[in-house]
């Protein structure tokens, strides 16, 4: 079993950023893929990022490539998503999740089988 706690979410202006955490504990961490998703109100849960085990592969939506940036230290346990540029349309509750997906399967929510309880990010205009 595996326990995922997310933070760093908050509110903040179009423009603005934020940088979310998610702290990982329960197995070898650095054995999994680690993945962002996000839900906003009303709407499906959707990927945002996902990282390889060794931080050497990343893998981005495209409504935010190029703005959010995913990283890990294994050391820490610990996934980060810093998120630059943030639109109103980022608003939403950023879940962070680990499992071992299928090549391919990365941005698939069912390839992952351990979740966190997400961290509210609200994108004023």
């Amino acid at each position: 079993q595996m326990q995922l706690v997310a933070s760093g979410g908050g509110l903040v202006q179009a423009g603005g950023s934020l940088r979310l955490s998610c702290v990982v504990s329960g197995r070898t961490f650095a054995a999994y893929v680690s993945g962002w998703f996000r839900q906003a109100p009303g709407k499906e849960r959707e990927f945002v990022s996902a990282i390889s085990w060794s931080g050497s592969s990343t893998y981005y939506a495209e409504s935010v490539k190029g703005r959010f940036t995913i990283s890990r230290d294994n050391a820490k346990n610990t996934v980060y998503l810093q998120m630059n540029s943030l639109k109103p349309e980022d608003t939403a509750v950023y879940y962070c999740a680990v499992g071992n997906p299928n090549l391919g399967g990365w941005a698939r929510g069912g390839e992952y089988a351990y979740w966190g309880r997400g961290t509210q990010v609200t994108v004023s205009s």
